[in-house]
């Protein structure tokens, strides 16, 4: 048996428990120069072997937009109903065909979501030296459950509360433990660790972390989709889950630490922070709209893991691909939009984009507050004078009527709407909308909808203090659109210009991948991230089932922490990837392409560096989340690991090593470790 695998066994047993719980230890990190492997691009992967499939889209349901999306449906291809699987030659070891799990009814059931309102954990008081000692922060015992403390809570109540949550706590842990040796279902557990430092990190208890809300005026809201356990791929060899493009969760808990607070655990989204980064390794692809990069390394802080990094590379339209784009702006201007980090903000996110059109594309503008505005038709861009204006006449009051709004922007949105171009709703607003429970799930059909018709919608986030990030992330995903979050000039220069293309230009909708991993050569795996995004195994090919878009250039990555077995060889994994393309439903198409054992240690500079960046970016967001598989990392040796795999000339980079040297200040990392001590 696999050494590796043997320490996951014997772990679970209550007296390794008990020998263990004291030993943790922080393992030096090794120059990130050590052990990577890559395998890249269509050209260089033979894809898998497969029989051509063809696979006929759902029928539409039923929808009053059907008569405006019939309009120019005579310029579709004839053939666009006919799916296409590339066909490849057969791979060595053929894995097996994709079936349902026995984990994925678990993993179905463990996917709700738990919502939280959380709010910023402030820096203790600390002398102003040394920076690298800061006081611990007093942390509260992890729970059996989610507790959310709503701000203005007394001393009294917050211990009270606490009291009672520690009781219920100790009641379901040793439970827990005790059946922890069986398989661990491929559902987000929270929970703490019991870690070795020459063996595997293994999650022991599923034990979800008290999410508390500072003592002052907050309405924000995050939801805690917990953290992704190990699988073993005996149990389960297919990884499956939706493709996200999306950034927001890096430049909130960016904006969080430039103002001295570590962000809620809640807010941090580890592949929101992955793909903030630019990857220049991942070759543009040679045919079809994606290009798949494969690469491994050892895990420099944790021996017997490796970390396999599969990158995807969308490809960037031309100029002469480009079709016209129709934007349909829709403001919140209610009073919460007053402060300048919002609306003033807003505004002038809109006159990046607006510059950035051609002139064959449009721009429309509605407001809601109290009440709905049509502030500006559907306009030319060529005629940018009379945009810019109407952007300059918004002003904030009122309360906020978003369901309303949202019915108008769909109303002009489908005035200028065309089969075949970019049509979108771009909504710009902190997300403090009145919206029931039961009108908003609603509003996510009608959204939904309009997506299957070609409107998409993306949402733009402003503003802390109420902002609300669930609202936000549901209304963007729904309507296969992005989800970013402006806090600072910069990022809005960087959304709405240097990547206008990816951000507005869609080259596929709901792409979804799936990893299968080689049972004789793999032993377990985790995904790290992507939460929220998992899909059941057997829905890989359910076209009904929403997924992510990828706009143009877009690269998108995903990392998972994988432990091999001895004497592994042969395939190590193999990467399908499924989409459709832009615009109303149509037909799905497949490919599929795999990272043989063969290919260890062939790796070039760039892609060295761009493998080890990402495992650093997903790690920080580890230790901000708490994850228990971050209990062995120091802030203090990722920030030296960081700095030495920093890529010269990238600016994101460097910014991402001062975020850790403030998060490391602010006590990051600190509970994480004390879990693991226990």
């Amino acid at each position: 048996m696999n050494r590796n695998l043997r320490v996951l066994l014997a772990l679970s047993l209550p007296s390794a428990l008990l020998a263990l719980a004291g030993c943790a230890k922080e393992a030096a990190p090794p120059s990130p120069a050590d052990g990577l492997t890559q395998v890249s691009g269509p050209s260089e992967t033979p894809a898998l072997g497969g029989e051509v499939a063809e696979v006929q889209p759902p029928p539409p349901p039923a929808d009053p937009l059907a008569a405006a999306t019939a309009q120019g449906q005579n310029e579709e291809n004839d053939d666009a109903d006919v799916a296409s699987v590339e066909v490849a030659q057969p791979m060595v070891a053929p894995l097996a065909d994709i079936a349902q799990a026995p984990e994925d009814e678990a993993r179905d059931v463990q996917r709700e979501r738990r919502t939280a309102l959380d709010a910023p954990r402030q820096a203790p008081s600390r002398p102003a030296e040394p920076l690298a000692k800061p006081t611990p922060r007093a942390e509260p015992a992890p729970l059996a459950e989610a507790v959310v403390v709503t701000a203005g809570a007394t001393s009294k109540q917050l211990a009270s509360k606490e009291k009672a949550e520690k009781k219920a706590s100790g009641s379901g842990r040793a439970a827990a433990e005790a059946g922890n040796l069986a398989h661990t279902p491929p559902a987000p557990t929270g929970g703490a660790t019991l870690s070795s430092s020459n063996g595997p990190v293994v999650p022991v208890s599923p034990v979800v972390p008290v999410v508390i809300a500072e003592q002052r005026s907050t309405t924000e809201e995050y939801t805690d989709h917990g953290v992704n356990p190990y699988t073993l791929v005996s149990n389960d060899r297919h990884s499956t889950f939706s493709i996200d493009v999306d950034t927001a969760a890096y430049s909130v808990a960016r904006r969080k630490l430039n103002e001295g607070a570590l962000p809620p655990e809640a807010a941090v989204r580890v592949e929101e922070f992955i793909n903030f980064f630019d990857y220049p390794s991942y070759a543009a692809p040679t045919e079809g709209p994606f290009a798949v990069h494969m690469a491994a390394m050892a895990d420099p802080f944790r021996p017997g893991h490796h970390t396999l990094r599969v990158g995807v590379q969308g490809k960037e339209l031309t100029q002469a691909e480009r079709q016209p784009v129709h934007i349909t702006f829709l403001v919140d201007v209610s009073g919460s939009m007053q402060s300048a980090d919002k609306l003033p903000l807003a505004k002038r996110s809109m006159h990046m984009l607006v510059d950035g059109l051609g002139e064959d594309d449009t721009v429309a503008l509605a407001t809601y507050a109290g009440q709905v505005a049509r502030i500006l038709p559907p306009t030319k861009a060529m005629n940018k004078r009379q945009i810019h204006e109407a952007i300059d006449r918004l002003g904030a009051g009122g309360s906020t009527a978003m369901s309303a709004g949202i019915d108008l922007a769909y109303s002009m949105a489908m005035e200028s709407f065309r089969p075949g171009h970019e049509n979108r709703v771009v909504i710009l607003s902190d997300g403090d909308a009145n919206v029931g429970a039961a009108s908003f799930d609603t509003l996510l059909a009608q959204i939904k909808q309009y997506a299957d018709k070609g409107v998409t919608l993306s949402t733009i986030g402003l503003g802390m203090g109420n902002y609300r990030d669930t609202l936000m992330e549901q209304l963007a995903n729904k309507g296969d659109g992005n989800n970013f979050y402006i806090d600072s000039q910069a990022q809005a220069q960087r959304v709405f210009v240097e990547e206008l293309g990816g951000s507005l230009l869609t080259i596929a909708r709901d792409v979804k991948i799936q990893v299968e991993f080689n049972p004789d050569a793999v032993s377990a795996y985790r995904l790290v991230g992507y939460e929220n995004r998992n899909i059941a195994d057997k829905d890989f090919r359910n076209d009904r089932v929403d997924a992510g878009e990828v706009g143009s250039g877009h690269d998108v990555t995903a990392v998972y922490d994988v432990i091999l077995k001895d004497g592994y060889a042969g395939e190590l994994a193999a990467v399908r990837m499924r989409w459709e393309a832009p615009g109303a439903d149509k037909a799905a198409q497949e490919k599929a392409w795999r990272m043989t054992a063969d290919a260890l240690g062939q790796l070039d500079a760039r892609a060295k560096k761009d493998t080890q960046i990402a495992y650093a970016a997903a790690t920080f967001a580890e230790v901000l989340r708490g994850s228990p598989t971050a209990a062995e990392v120091s802030m203090d040796a990722l920030i030296r690991y960081t700095k030495a795999a920093a890529r010269p000339g990238q600016k994101d980079d460097q910014e991402l090593i001062s975020l850790m040297e403030k998060a490391r200040a602010l006590g990051a990392g600190e509970r994480s470790q004390a879990l693991s001590l226990r």
